[in-house]
């Protein structure tokens, strides 16, 4: 008996076992394909409406559109390493730009994709060497970004076309633009204007919740440190803000290649503000990838912008074909080639690893005075 133990305890740690949650993954599997599956005949009739229209279509001016796209994406990756960079984590480009395929694929596709692409870009980002504070800031940063981009597009769309007769409304738009970029650049690189605040607005929470003064403020100051870690100049956030505007330039001019390829000859400024309107409608999370309100939107822009109706849809087949289903197409590729190994990578036992090779100076309000971490006794 004392002879066959040994051999049974370790047939039992060779034989693989399954954790609690194992039938998770297939049942997440069976949803996406049943979603796609659906999807997939949602857009057949305008799968089958863009396939002839491509074939009279410009063949040439496809082809750009493709590389717009594609160029779009590009720009995505690039405004989350220039902003990981500032805080001191490195990325590879052929990773970061995975990530982003990915991360597009499931918010195009899926029922609360945003959602899911944000979670899993922030995991991302917590395995490359994030810590939480960092891969929040990221996101966050690049989101206003790309918020402000988008509106300083539509606004010079519009000032183009003579819809703002008051040229005051875009200047308003410029000056807030201004103080966001001086309000984040001033919070990245000195944490500490913002500490005094948020002890006084703790001090007054805690008063609210009947606890100490004090309570939390470790925690708080924690989030300050981490948050050291960035060093965000102007000449990083003008390169993210420029990577960030670019990207809706590459994404109009696909649009645009997109009329020209079916014979369209629309002013770019209708287009702009065509394309600005169809995007803003097509964040409200209705359905993924914005389906059929997009298109409801950029149809009647185009029209406005000096295409025939039926010029106007063609290009919008061609344009939904091309920046959703075919990017997304290669997003989910890059998932499942790249990424579907990484289910077991933990971020935090990464995170305290790297905590227990090097540890970070405690936050101190005073910038003048750097304290060190007490050595352990």
């Amino acid at each position: 008996m004392s002879h066959d133990a040994p051999a049974s305890d370790a047939g039992t740690q060779a034989r693989p076992t399954r954790g609690r949650y194992w039938w998770l993954r297939w049942v997440i599997i069976g949803v996406a394909a049943v979603v796609l599956t659906v999807e997939l005949a949602l857009v057949w009739d305008q799968l089958a409406k863009a396939s002839k229209s491509l074939y009279s279509a410009n063949w040439w001016w496809v082809l750009a559109a493709v590389v717009a796209a594609m160029s779009s994406m590009h720009s995505f990756a690039q405004i989350q390493r220039t902003l990981l960079r500032s805080a001191g984590v490195t990325v590879k480009q052929w990773r970061s730009e995975s990530a982003f395929y990915a991360g597009n694929a499931l918010s195009t596709t899926m029922p609360g994709g945003p959602v899911l692409s944000a979670t899993f870009i922030y995991r991302q980002q917590r395995i490359w060497g994030a810590s939480p504070v960092v891969a929040s800031w990221q996101l966050v940063m690049s989101g206003a970004l790309q918020v402000v981009g988008l509106a300083l597009l539509g606004l010079s769309g519009a000032f183009l076309l003579g819809a703002s007769k008051n040229p005051l409304s875009l200047m308003f738009s410029l000056g807030a633009f201004i103080a966001l970029i001086v309000l984040a650049q001033a919070v990245a690189t000195r944490p500490e204007l913002i500490d005094g605040i948020g002890v006084r607005v703790l001090s007054w929470f805690n008063s609210l919740r009947g606890k100490p003064a004090d309570a939390g403020l470790n925690k708080w100051r924690e989030t300050l440190t981490q948050l050291e870690s960035v060093s965000l100049s102007r000449g990083e956030l003008g390169e993210a803000f420029g990577w960030s505007l670019f990207n809706w330039i590459a994404d109009v001019a696909c649009l645009l290649f997109a009329c020209y390829a079916t014979g369209g000859h629309p002013s770019l400024a209708g287009v702009t503000v065509a394309y600005a309107a169809a995007r803003a409608v097509g964040a409200i999370p209705l359905m993924p990838g914005g389906l059929l309100v997009v298109e409801a939107v950029l149809v009647p822009g185009l029209v406005s912008s000096g295409m025939t109706l039926a010029s106007a849809i063609s290009a919008m087949l061609i344009y939904r074909l091309i920046s959703w289903i075919f990017i997304s197409a290669i997003g989910w590729v890059v998932f499942f080639f790249v990424f579907r190994t990484e289910k077991d990578i933990d971020p935090d036992a990464i995170a305290v690893a790297n905590d227990n090779v090097e540890q970070p100076p405690q936050f101190s309000p005073d910038p003048e005075a750097r304290h060190e971490p007490e050595p352990e006794q």
